[in-house]
């Protein structure tokens, strides 16, 4: 596959970096409660140069309306939804190719830009509503996340329903009266659930049905006092940004059922060969960044010394060039339907590789605790604590390795199904 950049992308390139290079530390100031600093001139270095200096990383937890604001901004000039099909309608988004969507996402990582509030939006719902949804649910839902005005979460997993998503149980009960669906049932590990406008909710629609029959595809506004509950989850790093969400009769309208009653499940599957594909080219570049420091800081600590430790980041780095080249290939071309999984097999484990290789280059000092405890947050972390403590759910968390395997096994090489009796 010849994958290279033209000179359109590359004046794309400039277009984009010069944007975040003016309004990105001025945001990270807004989030970390700090007075905006006033813009100052970035070294000119081009794409085969290093990239400028990143602004320091901000504190944790950030205030919500700072990360609105920043969607906003972002949807005001035009840099959310980038590449979205024009084939049924112009929603508000910048035309781009792919190429171009590939070097916004790394300009905005090398700027070290805030995290997104909006991605689950825009890059899952999105294309899903642009391949499932119909005219009116598309003209009703795209603007909004093109504009960074709505916010959304995922309702797939549930407690006895994980990786195994095909036994949910939330069911989705049709109203004769006003031809609304009310939806009843507990999902879990809800990313963002608590800053949520809205949450798609894969539920049981047709009584009786059982696996991947009968699920129906609804679009549930949050906002519902006394129908939806959000109760956050604390997570081994103190954050908590997981979620248990719980909908006692939340009203979903029938016209926000996407894809048609019963066909959840390929709506479903849809999304999450999107969430397993185009989005983990993002994801690669923030690894990159994070094997970036630690190689720095095996440097620094005189841990690069030591032959074994220099083995694993050499291992690391050829790895993650491997799972790039993958990634990209994949999105240039028809890929088969064990690729997601495959990708989702390679970059759970080398991320959770890389959290143990961080640990035991920084020694001893990964087991100590900090100087400063306050209430509000019980411990802080610093990078290589905090990057071996979250990485240990990459192999459960977006369908676990188990799973990801049977999929490869059932659907690629054609073995028989697991017993699930």
């Amino acid at each position: 596959m010849d994958f290279a950049f033209g000179p359109e992308d590359e004046r794309f390139r400039t277009r984009a970096r010069d944007w975040l290079d003016e309004h990105v530390a001025a945001a990270l100031a807004q989030l970390a409660g700090q007075p905006q600093p006033q813009p100052q001139p970035q070294p000119g270095a081009g794409h085969d140069g290093p990239p400028a200096p990143a602004p320091a990383p901000v504190p944790a937890p950030a205030p919500a309306h700072a990360h609105r604001a920043w969607e906003r901004e972002l949807g005001a000039d035009g840099w959310i939804g980038l590449g979205w099909d024009r084939t049924h309608g112009t929603y508000g988004n910048r035309p781009a190719t792919l190429t171009q969507q590939v070097v916004w996402a790394e300009e905005y990582a090398r700027a070290g830009a805030p995290a997104r509030l909006g991605h689950i939006g825009e890059n899952l719902l999105a294309p899903t509503l642009l391949a499932h949804g119909d005219d009116t649910q598309r003209a009703r839902f795209l603007p909004p996340i093109a504009r960074g005005e709505e916010l959304w979460c995922q309702g797939y997993s549930e407690p006895e329903a994980g990786s195994d998503l095909a036994g949910v149980r939330t069911r989705a009960v049709r109203d004769p009266g006003d031809g609304t669906y009310r939806v009843t049932g507990q999902k879990i590990w809800t990313s963002l659930a608590q800053e949520a406008d809205w949450c798609f909710v894969l539920a049981r629609t047709e009584d009786g049905s059982q696996r991947h029959h009968g699920l129906s595809f609804l679009l549930v506004p949050m906002d519902q006092p006394g129908r939806v509950e959000v109760r956050p989850i604390r997570q081994l790093t103190g954050d908590a940004e997981f979620n248990e969400v719980f909908f006692d009769g939340a009203v979903a309208r029938a016209e926000h059922l996407i894809g048609g009653a019963g066909q959840g499940w390929r709506v479903a599957m849809g999304l999450l060969a999107v969430e397993r594909g185009v989005s983990t080219l993002v994801q690669q570049i923030g690894f990159a960044q994070e094997l970036d420091r630690i190689v720095r800081l095996a440097l620094r600590t005189g841990a690069a010394a030591d032959p074994v430790l220099r083995d694993r980041l050499v291992e690391q780095w050829a790895e993650l060039k491997a799972m790039r080249w993958n990634a990209l290939r994949t999105l240039g071309e028809a890929s088969g339907p064990g690729a997601p999984s495959v990708a989702k097999l390679l970059w759970g484990g080398w991320h959770q590789r890389l959290g143990e290789l961080a640990v035991r280059i920084r020694g001893a000092a990964a087991a100590l605790g900090p100087e400063r405890w306050t209430a509000e947050r019980p411990y802080e972390l610093d990078d290589a604590q905090r990057l071996f403590l979250f990485s240990r759910a990459d192999t459960i968390y977006g369908g676990s390795d188990e799973i990801q395997r049977n999929i490869i096994a059932e659907r690629v090489l054609n073995l028989p199904k697991e017993s699930r009796g």
